[in-house]
C-alpha cells in the first residue's frame, strides 16, 4: 500500500512552476554554469555563452541575484570592477543540473540513433 503523500498533485505542480520561474528559460542555467567554470565578469560570461546579448545577460543576472543564486560584488577600482559569484544557496540546484545533463545526454544519443 502506498504511503499517503504530504503534498497533493496541485502542490507538486506549483513547486515545479516555482523551479521553472527561478531557473527556467534559455539562459539562466548556462549563466550559472559559466560562472561555475570561473567566468566571473560580465564580458567573460557574455563571451562564454553563444548568442546571448548584453541586454539579456544583464536582465538574467539581476533575476539570479534577486533569487539569491548569485552575488554581485563591485570593487572600488578604476575603472570599477564587478564580479559575479555563485552563492552557497546556488549549490542546492547541483542535483537538478546533474539530472538535466544526464537526461540531455541520453536524449541526444537516443535521437541520434533514430536518425
Amino acid at each position: 500500500m502506498r504511503k499517503k503523500e504530504k503534498y497533493n498533485f496541485q502542490d507538486k505542480i506549483r513547486f515545479v512552476q516555482d523551479t521553472q520561474y527561478v531557473i527556467g528559460g534559455k539562459w539562466k542555467l548556462p549563466i550559472i554554469i559559466s560562472i561555475y567554470h570561473g567566468h566571473n565578469r560580465f564580458n567573460e560570461i557574455l563571451s562564454s555563452i553563444p548568442k546571448i546579448t548584453n541586454r539579456v545577460l544583464s536582465k538574467e543576472l539581476k533575476h539570479l541575484e534577486q533569487n539569491l543564486l548569485i552575488s554581485r560584488t563591485v570593487y572600488d577600482d578604476y575603472p570599477a570592477r564587478v564580479e559575479y559569484n555563485l552563492t552557497e544557496y546556488c549549490q542546492t540546484i547541483s542535483e537538478v543540473l546533474q539530472s538535466m545533463e544526464k537526461w540531455g545526454k541520453a536524449h541526444r544519443e537516443k535521437i541520434k540513433k533514430k536518425s
